[in-house]
């Protein structure tokens, strides 16, 4: 079946709220079904042992109810064997009172149920088995109740205690089978729709915010002229000597850049979005994507390491994600200008891009939501980089993930699929 674990239809701590609802009252309907068989009906039960199990499993949803304060998550196992204390309460409720001749022997099939629709494959079936074995061993071993006796009683195994036993096995596989499936096919489905909601909420994001880029880029050519012609005279009438000479021409580089950058945005756009993208050495698009952001931010320091392996790691890259690395690269020099450190690394079907800083990291209390709304760790940023870069990464098959450096700062992390060399 399938190997990976599919996401529950709730948390697993909600799922065992219920539980614990459940039980308080199956256990109380039992307490009543017992003192009424009893006073009423003149039942032989070994009262003592029957009260024991039934005040053990309160005792045992006490303990859960205490448990489930804790701030620590509840696992599947932990789940699982909740319901398999379940099955053994129920197991030894059922061999002090008639065996698998109660009539309430299948109660068996509500663990068996909710394991089947909130648990994976695996612990659905443990479930399953365990109900099963219990039903199996009441059919030989049990303290009898003459008033639950059925027709030829005297004999070992009677064709209605066989029939029910045959019942419940069908009734028990064709649950966890089908229940399961069901309960898969609708945590599939939640989860596509999930993920076709955050891709057009996305699409409609990056399509607003590349309308505004698009006008904001034609209303920025004019002052950027005007800069450099004004940067051109200052630097005409300062003497090749003067300190402010290098700070000017550093000035004129700089909105050069910017000319440039907006004139190819501008030019290029259509033929970019309907161009293939190109298929270059990892290493070298890397290298290159570095020089040109060195450029742009001279003032930082940093390291470029490359994990020496014979193999070439090829890539599927064109100007829009050479834009979103250096956004990542922009972000960990705002957040320290110092150290910042670059490494490469690929496996057989992945590349992976690892960017290290040493300012302050990320809060965690929007850790999560970076990247997927327009929220910024700085304190006069928009998040429009970050959305941006995610959205672009995506688009390539990739993904970016940040994590709080166990040295300090924020380590971001690019992964990207690995392309087969061009031929």
């Amino acid at each position: 079946m399938q190997s990976a674990l599919p996401l529950p239809l709730s948390t697993p701590n909600r799922n065992l709220v219920r539980l614990t609802i459940v039980r308080g009252i199956t256990w109380t309907g039992f307490l009543i079904a017992i003192v009424v068989g009893v006073e009423l009906l003149a039942f032989d039960l070994p009262v003592t042992a029957v009260v024991s199990v039934v005040i053990a499993m309160g005792l045992l949803n006490i303990a859960t109810w205490w448990r489930l304060g804790r701030p620590r998550a509840v696992e599947h196992i932990e789940y699982l064997l909740h319901l398999l204390a379940d099955i053994a309460g129920l197991t030894l409720v059922f061999y002090f009172s008639g065996g698998s001749t109660n009539p309430f022997i299948t109660y068996y099939l509500v663990p068996v149920t909710i394991a089947a629709a909130t648990l994976p494959w695996r612990h659905a079936w443990v479930c399953a088995v365990c109900a099963m074995a219990g039903y199996s061993f009441l059919m030989f071993y049990y303290h009898p109740v003459p008033q639950l006796a059925h027709i030829n009683s005297d004999e070992i195994l009677n064709l209605h205690v066989m029939g029910m036993w045959l019942n419940f096995g069908l009734s028990a596989g064709l649950v966890t089978f089908f229940i399961y499936k069901m309960a898969y096919a609708l945590r599939s489905r939640d989860k596509a729709l999930s993920r076709t909601r955050e891709a057009a909420l996305r699409n409609e994001q990056v399509l607003a915010v590349a309308t505004q880029a698009a006008g904001t880029a034609h209303e920025l050519g004019t002052p950027l002229s005007t800069m450099a012609v004004l940067l051109k005279e200052m630097q005409a009438e300062v003497s090749d000597d003067s300190p402010l000479q290098q700070d000017i021409r550093l000035l004129r580089q700089q909105v050069d850049i910017c000319k440039s950058r907006l004139q190819h945005l501008v030019t290029s756009s259509d033929r970019r979005r309907m161009a293939e993208p190109e298929i270059l050495d990892a290493q070298e698009w890397l290298t290159g994507v570095v020089q040109r952001w060195l450029v742009l931010r001279p003032d930082v320091s940093h390291q470029l390491d490359i994990a020496e392996k014979r193999s070439k790691p090829w890539l599927a890259v064109d100007t829009t994600l050479d834009q979103a690395l250096m956004n990542l690269l922009n972000n960990a020099a705002d957040a320290n200008p110092e150290r910042i450190s670059i490494r490469l690394d690929w496996q057989e079907d992945s590349v992976v891009i690892d960017i290290r800083d040493h300012g302050p990291g990320i809060a965690m209390s929007i850790a999560d939501q970076l990247g997927d709304t327009f929220i910024s760790t700085k304190s006069k940023g928009m998040g429009i980089g970050l959305f941006l870069t995610h959205a672009t990464i995506n688009r390539f098959g990739g993904g970016v993930s940040l994590y709080n450096h166990p040295e300090g700062g924020t380590l971001t992390e690019v992964t990207l699929p690995r392309s087969s060399a061009p031929n």
